[in-house]
C-alpha cells in the first residue's frame, strides 16, 4: 500500500527506516552515543554542501555550535526554510519535533555543525 506524501509527513511510523539520517546521510551524521532512550547525533554540513534526503523520527533538542545559512527543502525539492530572508538567527539551543524527509543545503560561508539530542522516549519510531 502507497502512503500519501502528507501522511508521511506527519506520522514518523511511516517514514521509510532507509531515510534514517545515519542510513541516508551518514557523510554528516555521526552518533556520539546511544542508548534505549536517546541518540545523540553531530552533524557537520560543510560550506556548499547539501545532504541527501533524510529524516530525523524522534524530537530532538538541538544546539548549535557552528551556524552557517542554509536553505531545507523537502523531499521533491520544495523550500521549506531559507534562512537568508530571516533577520534573525535561531536561538543557540532549540526543540524539534520529528523532521520527515528533507534536505539541508550550506548556502553561507561556515560550516554548520549541531548535536542533536534525540528522545527516542517520546517518539514512535
Amino acid at each position: 500500500m502507497k502512503t500519501q506524501p502528507d501522511q508521511i509527513e506527519n506520522d514518523p511510523r511511516e517514514w521509510p527506516r532507509s531515510l534514517d539520517a545515519l542510513i541516508a546521510a551518514p557523510k554528516h551524521h555521526t552518533v556520539l552515543f546511544e542508548n534505549e532512550r536517546v541518540r545523540v547525533l553531530e552533524t557537520r554540513i560543510a560550506r556548499g554542501d547539501r545532504t541527501p534526503v533524510h529524516t530525523h523520527c524522534w524530537p530532538s533538542v538541538i544546539q548549535t555550535l557552528s551556524w552557517s545559512d542554509f536553505i531545507r527543502r523537502d523531499e521533491n525539492g520544495k523550500i521549506l526554510l531559507d534562512t537568508r530572508a530571516s533577520q534573525s538567527r535561531p536561538a543557540a539551543v532549540v526543540w524539534s519535533e520529528p523532521l520527515p524527509p528533507h534536505s539541508v543545503e550550506n548556502v553561507g560561508n561556515a560550516e554548520i555543525r549541531v548535536i542533536l539530542v534525540e528522545l527516542k522516549d517520546h517518539g514512535v519510531a
